[in-house]
Parts: C-alpha cells; sequence; structure tokens
C-alpha cells in the first residue's frame, strides 16, 4: 500500500491477467485519511491503450472511492511479457463540498498555490488462470457401464444381464434353468472377449459350480 499524506492507494502496481485479443481490468482503492476533500487525477504514459474511469474525481473524508483502469484488447505480447507503461496519480486538497464538475486541470498544476501530491504506479502482466483439466478418459466418471470392473472382479455390465435373464425365467423347469446358464454364459463369454478383463475359464468354472448347486 503506498501512503502520501492525503490519500493511501492500494495496490502500489496494477497487475494485469493478459490475454491476446481481450480486454482486462484492475481496480484502483483511494483511501482518503483526512478531514478535507481530496480531489483526484490519474494520468498514464499510453492514454489509448487504457480508460480509466473516473479518471478524476473527489474522496470524501475519512472515505474510500475505487477506480476501475481497463486496457484494451491486444493483438500481441510484449517481448518477455514486460510493459513500460506507467501511471501518475496526482491528489490535492479541495474545497468543501467540492464535487467531480469542481475538478479543473488548473489545481493540479504545480506551479498553482496548492500542495499536489503524486504518486507513480507501474503495469505488471500476471499469467491468466487456467481452465480446469478436463476428466481424463477412463476415470470414474466416464467410465462406460459395460466396461466397469466390481470390487470381487466381476463385470458389472455382465451381472445386470444375468439377473435380467434369471428373473425372467425364475418359474421355469430344471431344463429351462440350462438354457437359460447357457444364454447367460454366452453373454458374458461375448462380453469377456470384448473387455478382456476375466477369462472365459473362470466364467465356465463359475457357471458350473452354480449349476452344480441348483
Amino acid at each position: 500500500m503506498s501512503t502520501g499524506e492525503l490519500l493511501s492507494i492500494e495496490p502500489q502496481e496494477l497487475q494485469f491477467p493478459f490475454e491476446l485479443r481481450k480486454q482486462i481490468s484492475c481496480s484502483l482503492n483511494l483511501s482518503n485519511k483526512t478531514d478535507n476533500y481530496v480531489a483526484f487525477k490519474v494520468k498514464t504514459t499510453n492514454p489509448k491503450k487504457y480508460c480509466v474511469r473516473p479518471n478524476t474525481g473527489v474522496v470524501l473524508p475519512r472515505s474510500t472511492c475505487n477506480v476501475i483502469v481497463i486496457m484494451q484488447a491486444q493483438k500481441e505480447a510484449p517481448p518477455d511479457m514486460q510493459c513500460k507503461d506507467k501511471f501518475l496519480l496526482q491528489t490535492v486538497v479541495a474545497s468543501p463540498g467540492a464535487t467531480a464538475k469542481d475538478i479543473t486541470s488548473e489545481i493540479f498544476n504545480k506551479e498553482s498555490e496548492h500542495h499536489v501530491e503524486e504518486c507513480k504506479l507501474r503495469v505488471i502482466y500476471v499469467a491468466a488462470p487456467r481452465p480446469p483439466s478436463p476428466v481424463r478418459e477412463g476415470s470414474e466418471e466416464g467410465l462406460s457401464p459395460r466396461a466397469s470392473v466390481s470390487d470381487n472382479g466381476s463385470l458389472n455390465a455382465a451381472e445386470s444381464v444375468s439377473r435380467t435373464r434369471l428373473e425372467q425365467h425364475k418359474h421355469q423347469d430344471n431344463s429351462d434353468d440350462i438354457f437359460l446358464m447357457s444364454e447367460i454364459k454366452k453373454d458374458l463369454t461375448w462380453i469377456c472377449f470384448k473387455c478382456g478383463i476375466i477369462p472365459c475359464q473362470i466364467i465356465n468354472a463359475i457357471f458350473f459350480f452354480r449349476l452344480m448347486n441348483k
């Protein structure tokens, strides 16, 4: 924080998250430390590149004023991301009850009877924030149901197929059960072949065990 006799200025540097072809802004907070009305004026070495709102004004006693500095969209980045632009903030005690309309360039003239304070601010380009990285393929959010694997090593998709077929044939006789198991085995064998997760020999052993315990 830069502190003069009249105003406290924060920050001391104008930091812009630089991006090509994008308008960028930052703000200055001017705090009046006195019981007087304080007039201010903001100048820059590159007026075509920046827009200051407001560039002149009055800060009331013991109050704060916010100034927005807007950098126009740039077509190319400077070498090494270094900026030579600078700003100059001039402040002077104004008449009691003064408003922005009462501020003229003459009161900031050093040759006048007014005591003019000046504060120089430099411009710094900082790296723009990066967007969040997308979810990688194969992560938990993007995993296909057919390729997902449960903790016990079985395929969730296969369990869904077998559960559906068993419910459809649960009232049929043993011969139908044998046929049903054969059909489910085909489904699991196909899924196993596509996913390459569980060997077909394990599937055969699982269904043999189930048939023996019917």
